[in-house]
């Protein structure tokens, strides 16, 4: 069993999928534990799936490539990875590395530890971390989604929707399996079920970069989001996350 799983969504990330692990395994090599990468294929239209194939000799086997089937969206990706993923400690980021893979010592510590069960970077902690920042516009529709999260959930933290998040592997084998949401608003739903079961949780400021070229449509998004977020509300009334 790897001690740390990476799990990669990537939908037509052919660009920049390259590089990405390029930086991933490069930080890896530098480690003294085993671990592994998966990437998980949401659907992509480009070549994605055919890079991480030609970089597959370069990882000493511990690429994977894990093909969803068709366009399902990040949170189904994540999940799609989590369950396949075999480490102690199952870690997911973005294709981008927004957030730099020198941050990943952060959320291993703490979970290394046996203080904490889940680890997860926040860009609002300690906003002198963040790098290039997004638009104004972003950073405000940002704030007011996660007040009404709050208002929804009652999930205390600063930020949900940084896509740098770790597990103990009983935590997100207990999390995962529970988990409805495809879309974006699967971040506070799996904080959502962590709380609820128990789990200890730690928010961890982190380094961060607004990257251009995200999936992420500055109003859509975030109003999808939204509405996923009221489904956790309903899902917990139906009794959903009682696993």
């Amino acid at each position: 069993m790897p001690h740390l799983s990476i799990i990669i969504p990537a939908y037509n990330e052919e660009s920049r999928i390259g590089a990405t692990l390029e930086g991933t395994f490069s930080y890896l090599d530098r480690q003294d534990y085993s671990c592994e990468v998966l990437v998980v294929n949401d659907g992509s239209t480009d070549l994605t799936a055919q890079k991480v194939i030609d970089f597959q000799p370069r990882s000493g086997g511990r690429l994977r490539l894990i093909e969803n089937p068709g366009n399902r969206g990040k949170g189904y990706s994540v999940r799609n990875g989590m369950l396949n993923a075999e480490g102690q400690i199952l870690l997911f980021y973005d294709a981008d590395l927004a957030t730099p893979t020198s941050e990943i010592e952060k959320v291993l510590k703490p979970l290394e530890a046996g203080r904490f069960d889940i680890v997860f970077g926040s860009r609002a902690l300690d906003r002198s971390l963040i790098g290039t920042h997004q638009s104004a516009f972003r950073e405000t529709i940002g704030r007011i989604g996660n007040l009404v999260q709050f208002i929804f959930t009652g999930l205390r933290f600063k930020d949900t929707q940084c896509g740098f998040k770790a597990f103990r592997r009983e935590a997100a084998r207990a999390i995962f399996p529970l988990q409805t949401i495809d879309g974006f608003g699967f971040d506070p739903e799996i904080l959502f079920i962590g709380r609820k079961q128990g789990w200890r949780m730690l928010e961890t400021p982190v380094r961060w970069n607004h990257v251009e070229g995200s999936k992420v449509h500055a109003i859509g998004t975030p109003l999808k989001a939204l509405l996923e977020v009221m489904m956790i509300r309903w899902n917990n009334i139906k009794g959903k996350y009682e696993g």
